[in-house]
């Protein structure tokens, strides 16, 4: 048969390049950059720049049809490509402009290119796929009353799109949503376009973040809001999302994140990210979550009337703070997570402090009493134990919360507070938009003492059991045989009823 179109031509000849790649090649396998908690969680080979996501949503009971379009660097020759992408159904795959042949190895989705990728070149990848949001509680998509928002921390960003699910590789991205008419799509980031809305018809509303971002921060929210915009300190950009139904009733509330901005620039420096705002969702999570620019929090925490004030913007604050530790300066790997958790703890122990409804002291005492259990449970700080199989959620303990901020306080102990103070600000500042772990935090904090802290710091942070605390040679770590009254753990992805 002779073949007249030379685009059939084009495609038959990709195909059988294809075929002949994939019969030499052996058969694809997971991999990953090797966390110690996520053994198969990221992927060698290349460096992710920037992320474009196209979603389009029908309804919740439909899964979302996207194209997702990754820009990156390749590191190294690859002969495959492999995307962290489950959850969903692949319907093509395109690798620098040709056809790719794709297969699932795992929670992989690996990519076999027509022509290998030569090292320190472009890469770019197309995938159009489905994004599953039903019936699923390991993360990603969470389903609202009116819609949908993301959760993605620790592993599901894969779980909504293909990607390099690992903190130590943040992107741009770029967010196109598109949502039936009546619905309102809000993003990370600035929008990039003016949604053009016509009577009946779906309408495309597009984000763009200005700074990078991990994987686990991305947020995408549909559903019947209200957009509230403001300004906070310096002119900073400010806007919320409520449910429209809502907006009255949590208007006292969204006052109060221009005053806790101002609070955190007092400490560590000015805000990090081109907006804020708070996302509250008609859901019920069981947690918070610092998504980047936009934190995701269940409407519940500020309708039920279960909480005192003070108790609310402490929890709001420890999000807040996370926008510098964790988003801004995100861990190097898992195991780094007590920065985050240990940070936004601290602060928001500091807040409630300030407002005298519960010192910090007192809080900093109670854990002391705790930690040697919280540390057989779940390990020490900076080596946290792996979560059991299917509980992914379950890494974040009490010991990478408040067990983590007795480090910090134990840190302020030992060099003082001015010495401190100068520690938390030079991190969110020589961090900012990339990723640190544990060994930084331990030499930034002995070139601002003038002295090595490591053998000060190991056994806080790696040890089995809890070191004296300077200052307080009276606290003991035998935890009291019931615990004291006090408010509930004010952190984000343990339940609050736990």
């Amino acid at each position: 048969m002779q073949l007249t179109s030379p685009r059939l031509r084009a495609a038959l000849l990709a195909a059988a390049s294809l075929t002949l790649v994939a019969a030499v090649l052996p058969p694809p396998k997971a991999l990953g950059i090797g966390d110690r908690l996520f053994p198969e969680l990221g992927n060698p080979g290349y460096d992710v720049l920037s992320y474009d996501l196209s979603l389009t949503y029908k309804d919740n009971r439909s899964p979302l049809d996207a194209v997702t379009v990754i820009d990156a660097r390749a590191l190294e020759d690859l002969e495959r490509v492999n995307l962290d992408f489950t959850h969903g159904t692949v319907a093509s795959a395109e690798v620098n402009g040709e056809p790719a042949r794709f297969e699932s190895a795992g929670e992989d989705l690996v990519l076999t290119p027509a022509h290998p990728v030569v090292a320190h070149t472009p890469l770019r990848v197309v995938v159009r796929h489905t994004s599953d949001p039903r019936g699923r509680d390991d993360g990603g998509w969470v389903t609202t009353e009116d819609g949908l928002a993301m959760a993605n921390q620790a592993d599901a960003a894969h779980r909504v799109f293909p990607c390099n699910d690992h903190p130590a590789d943040k992107a741009f991205f770029t967010f196109r949503i598109t949502v039936p008419a009546g619905l309102t799509a809000v993003a990370n980031g600035l929008p990039a376009a003016r949604p053009v809305r016509r009577s009946g018809q779906p309408t495309t509303w597009t984000y763009r973040t200005l700074h990078p971002m991990a994987t686990e921060l991305a947020q995408v929210s549909v559903g019947s809001s209200a957009v509230p915009f403001g300004t906070g300190p310096h002119g900073l950009p400010l806007r919320d999302v409520v449910p429209a139904a809502d907006r009255q009733r949590l208007e006292p509330w969204l006052k109060k994140t221009p005053a806790h901005i101002a609070w955190m620039e007092e400490r560590v420096g000015r805000y990090p990210f081109e907006n804020y705002g708070v996302l509250i969702a008609r859901a019920k999570t069981g947690f918070e979550l610092e998504t980047q620019t936009l934190s995701l929090f269940e409407s519940g925490l500020f309708t039920a009337g279960a909480y005192p004030e003070w108790y609310v913007e402490s929890v709001m604050v420890h999000e807040l703070a996370h926008q510098w530790f964790g988003d801004s300066v995100t861990p190097r790997t898992w195991s780094d997570l007590w920065l985050n958790e240990g940070h936004a703890t601290w602060y928001e122990a500091l807040y409630a402090d300030g407002l005298g409804k519960y010192s910090l002291e007192r809080r900093m005492r109670e854990a002391y009493q705790r930690s040697d259990q919280w540390r057989a449970a779940g390990g020490p700080p900076a080596a946290p134990k792996p979560a059991p199989p299917g509980e992914k959620i379950g890494l974040f303990r009490p010991v990478v919360y408040d067990g983590s901020a007795l480090i910090l306080y134990a840190l302020r102990q030992e060099i003082g507070a001015d010495a401190f103070d100068r520690v938390e600000r030079r991190w969110v500042a020589e961090h900012a938009d990339s990723t640190a772990g544990t060994e930084d935090f331990v030499r930034l904090a002995s070139r601002e003492a003038g002295r090595d802290l490591e053998p000060f710091l190991k056994p806080w942070l790696y040890g089995a059991t809890t070191p004296p605390m300077p200052g307080h040679p009276e606290w003991s770590a035998k935890a009291p045989k019931a615990a004291p009254a006090g408010p509930k753990a004010a952190v984000k992805e343990v339940p609050k009823k736990a």
